[in-house]
């Protein structure tokens, strides 16, 4: 992991096409913006978890249904 010091309004920018800014820090939450092409996709976290658990459950409700229609 890559850790680096930025202050509000100060940036970094990912593969040439995304950019992280820094927007404003309150306390212990800092509050970020990102620009990116819309081809790329940007989750938080605990989202992208719940999006990949979700498709495994699919998948696997899928592989069942293959399995019992044999």
């Amino acid at each position: 992991m890559l850790a680096l010091s930025r202050k509000k309004d100060e940036a970094i920018v990912i593969n040439n096409d995304i950019e992280v800014t820094i927007i404003e820090i309150k306390g212990d939450q800092v509050k970020i913006g990102i620009s990116a092409p819309k081809s790329v996709p940007v989750y938080r976290k605990e989202v992208y978890v719940q999006i990949q658990e979700a498709n495994k459950a699919s998948a696997d409700m899928e592989a069942f249904d293959a399995l019992k229609n044999l």
